[in-house]
């Protein structure tokens, strides 16, 4: 099974960008469709993009759609997840979570995740 590991979160001021990067390792992650998932204090976790295993399908959340961009490099193991144009809203802990192949709009369907990175959008 894929193990992944998040990293670049921090603090930044609305209207700034962050990258945050997901480090895949055990398996194959040409297999793994890819999304990042946030959970903002007291809400629900939801999805915010997801990559299919072959790159062919990629979707963003409303909210973030025009912001955010999802890509994926696969013979480095990573998936990224640029973030511009940020919003104090987008302030969350974000989770790289894995599947095998397809993107499913639940995160619970998810078996694979990391332990999260926070960003905080903060003047």
């Amino acid at each position: 099974q894929l193990q992944v590991v998040e990293s670049g979160g921090g603090l930044v001021q609305p209207g700034g960008s962050l990258r945050l990067s997901c480090a895949a390792s055990g398996s194959i992650l040409d297999d793994y469709a890819i999304a990042w998932v946030r959970q903002a204090p007291w809400k629900e976790r939801e999805r915010v993009a997801c990559i299919s295993a072959a790159g062919d399908y990629i979707h963003y959340k409303g909210s973030v759609k025009g912001r955010f961009i999802i890509s994926r490099d696969n013979a480095k193991k990573t998936v990224d997840l640029q973030m511009n144009s940020v919003k104090p809203e987008d302030t969350a802990v974000y989770y790289c979570v894995a599947r095998l192949n397809t993107c499913q709009e639940s995160p619970q369907t998810f078996p694979s995740w990391g332990q999260g990175t926070q960003v905080t959008v903060s003047s």
